[in-house]
């Protein structure tokens, strides 16, 4: 029976907040575009998403609230930066993600993958390779 592996998330990381699905749309756009301000947001959101500035600027404000997005003004212009990175928002998801539904398992969460996507004989070459790659860096410790 293969040996079961807790996600191993550094304990001193604070928490992050939950991001929602509006939430990670305006963060792709920030990533991208910032330092910008809420309506450049809402015109690179407005075709896929017809969303008005007011909605895009009410969340934009709420996630410098959770600590989401940073702001600073240059006169009457307010700019928002991101105050997390993409790898960062993407780990804490995932990590979420494992605990509530592998019970922080990896090799579970592995085989569910496995079991139930369907990859193409690239993507198992580039996963085997990453697994000998580990494999090699943890030989090494």
């Amino acid at each position: 029976m293969p040996q079961i592996r807790k996600a191993n998330k550094p304990e001193a990381e604070p928490a992050a907040p939950a991001i929602t699905e509006a939430e990670w749309t305006i963060l792709k756009v920030v990533w991208k575009k910032h330092p910008c301000p809420a309506g450049d947001v809402q015109e690179a959101l407005a075709k896929i998403k017809g969303w008005a500035y007011s909605t895009v600027k009410t969340t934009m404000d709420r996630m410098v609230q959770k600590g989401l997005l940073n702001t600073h003004s240059i006169r009457s212009l307010q700019l928002f930066t991101p105050a997390i990175t993409e790898a960062q928002a993407q780990r804490n998801e995932i990590f979420k993600t494992i605990k509530r539904a592998f019970d922080g398992a990896l090799t579970p969460m592995m085989q569910f993958l496995l079991e139930n996507e369907k990859f193409s004989e690239d993507d198992l070459k580039q996963l085997r390779n990453m697994v000998d790659k580990a494999q090699k860096a943890k030989s090494k410790e």
